[in-house]
């Protein structure tokens, strides 16, 4: 008895303090002390908020907050996991070693709102079927986090971010039975084709996001890992049930906009299109050095040795010199070959009159091809499209470079 005392007056000293602490929202309006000393929890109401993806790229994934509300004095706070800046220190450079810094945010839903209407993006409350004391600790962790010396975290797009540290703090508040259901439902997707599906509106984000990517994206997830999406997550809360009753104990629009940007159900698809593109770059390049067109098949070599050195390097460097292991052991760089570029003096020197490219020129084309023709077996990556694309311009830039070396001997 005494330690359930002592328990209910630290939650009570807990909540007070939180009140006290919220200079920004609404919060600062405590509670009247009668209230806030017979059961503090009673008088809060929380709720996960999902916002609808949005038109620029680091909104196509949409978001997710947690609101907490007081029912007696109307106070609010959304407390907004997802804040980055721009101008901070060093930011693009931190962002492409892969240790970006986010900060958890608290600001009143009347603020919130207006900024998502002015974006228009729909907004969806789902009302939290959780009890006093569970929305007493919730409240009390959250406040925790939001002080200067907790709130910033380091981002992960997958493993660690707006959505993610939602889920978790709702996880932490439930005693881990969110996570004991949604880890035992295994999902049909991988990170890679959430990502892609998500992106896929800005067509040259998802087919960078689809190179970039190494096997680490398509391992198997389950449903708590695919949670990373906010909208997936709104669902598996709305389907999730503890102590047999549903999580959710009522849900609506607060902002209802139906010109919102709808998210694609559908992953990117375009093996077809990748074998298409390649098949016609390597007729292309065949028929030219068939024709001794030295100078036209250098200037279609040219631009896609470019794109496979410079790509390839790019891909080396994000595994070896970054943090981003969703980018480790990327197959892809036995097709973007950082070799390329190398060849490109070989290519200009097909281009004049009875002048072939030397031994070691040649020898590294066929070194590029081989490891183009290993790409082709089974380790784990979905690389299909880039398998089908650049395959072909591989075969077809070794015939070249061999072709000229054969007439040049005659």
């Amino acid at each position: 008895m005494r330690v359930a005392m002592l328990r209910c007056a630290l939650l009570a000293l807990t909540l007070c303090s939180w009140l006290a602490l919220l200079p920004r929202t609404a919060f600062a309006q405590a509670a009247p002390q009668t209230e806030a000393m017979v059961n503090p929890g009673e008088s809060l109401r929380v709720s996960l908020l999902t916002f609808a993806p949005g038109e620029t790229y680091w909104q196509r994934f949409g978001h997710n907050a947690i609101l907490l509300e007081n029912t007696v004095t109307g106070a609010n706070a959304v407390y907004n996991y997802g804040m980055f800046d721009f101008f901070q220190k060093n930011f693009f450079l931190n962002f492409a070693r892969g240790h970006m810094v986010y900060r958890l945010d608290a600001d009143t839903l009347e603020r919130t709102l207006q900024v998502y209407a002015y974006e228009g993006r729909w907004v969806y409350q789902q009302v939290l079927n959780l009890d006093a004391a569970q929305r007493l600790q919730l409240a009390a962790f959250l406040d925790d986090n939001a002080r200067p010396e907790n709130r910033d975290y380091r981002y992960d797009y997958f493993r660690d971010n707006c959505s993610t540290r939602v889920r978790d703090a709702l996880d932490r508040t439930l005693g881990g039975a969110l996570a004991t259901s949604l880890k035992a439902q295994p999902v049909a997707v991988t990170y890679r084709s959430e990502a892609t599906r998500l992106i896929r509106p800005i067509l040259p984000l998802a087919l960078g996001m689809d190179a970039i990517m190494g096997p680490a994206g398509d391992a198997p997830i389950t449903r708590w890992e695919q949670s990373y999406v906010p909208e997936v997550f709104m669902q598996a809360v709305a389907e999730q049930r503890i102590g047999g009753q549903p999580l959710v104990a009522e849900s609506r629009y607060l902002l209802a906009n139906a010109n919102s940007p709808v998210a694609p159900t559908e992953p990117l698809h375009w093996t077809g299109a990748a074998f298409a593109i390649g098949m016609t770059l390597a007729l292309l390049l065949a028929w030219l050095a068939h024709g001794n067109s030295g100078w036209g098949f250098a200037l279609v070599a040219a631009p896609l040795l470019l794109v496979m050195g410079l790509g390839g390097s790019f891909m080396l460097a994000a595994w070896t010199l970054t943090e981003h292991w969703s980018m480790a052991a990327n197959q892809n760089l036995l097709l973007f070959s950082p070799l390329a570029s190398l060849l490109l003096p070989a290519v200009w020197r097909r281009a004049r009159p009875r002048t072939a490219p030397g031994t070691l020129l040649r020898g590294l084309s066929w070194t590029m091809l081989l490891g183009a023709l290993v790409a082709l077996l089974p380790g784990g990556q979905h690389n299909a499209p880039w398998l089908a694309l650049w395959l072909p311009v591989h075969l077809a830039l070794a015939y070249g470079l061999m072709h000229r070396a054969r007439e040049a001997s005659y």
